[in-house]
């Protein structure tokens, strides 16, 4: 089963349509080209930032005459983007003031969907959270400072 980040939008209303779903793991496309998947997933800068680096490690292998070792560093990039691409969207999201709303495990995008909305639904229905007891730290009883030695103490008493 797979694992889906739930992002909701800023000002989010009642819509469980307007949510975003990104798929916690590893991404193929991501590793094969990470330009063009970056650019896919409008991460803009780190599209541009990869695909300058990948010519620059290109650059400078070839003027060293690194030969295999400047392809290397250009799969170093492309790794990275494969195994930190999905967390770089959401990272992304939350820059434009998309929030958390939790994790949901499906088998299939319409799945994680389903299972979203219900959930959401759940939540919707549940009770507030119940009171602080105590609903100022100023009223709280201020900790009882002294020696305590084995299991027989008792905070408060002398």
């Amino acid at each position: 089963m797979a694992t889906y980040v739930v992002m909701e939008p800023p000002g989010r209303s009642e819509k469980v349509d307007t949510s975003a779903f990104v798929r916690d793991g590893f991404t193929w496309l991501g590793l094969l080209v990470p330009p063009l998947w970056l650019a896919w997933n409008r991460l803009w800068i780190e599209a541009a930032l990869a695909f300058i680096v990948m010519g620059a490690l290109s650059m400078l292998g070839q003027r060293l005459g690194l030969g295999l070792a400047s392809s290397l560093l250009s799969l170093l990039v492309s790794l990275y983007v494969g195994l930190e691409g999905q967390g770089l969207r959401i990272a992304a999201l939350r820059r434009r003031g998309w929030h958390e709303w939790g994790v949901v495990q499906a088998g299939r995008l319409d799945d994680a969907d389903i299972r979203y909305a219900l959930e959401a639904e759940g939540r919707a229905e549940e009770a507030p959270p119940a009171p602080r007891i105590v609903r100022d730290t100023a009223m709280a009883r201020p900790a009882q400072p002294g020696m305590a030695l084995g299991l027989n103490h008792i905070p408060g008493r002398p």
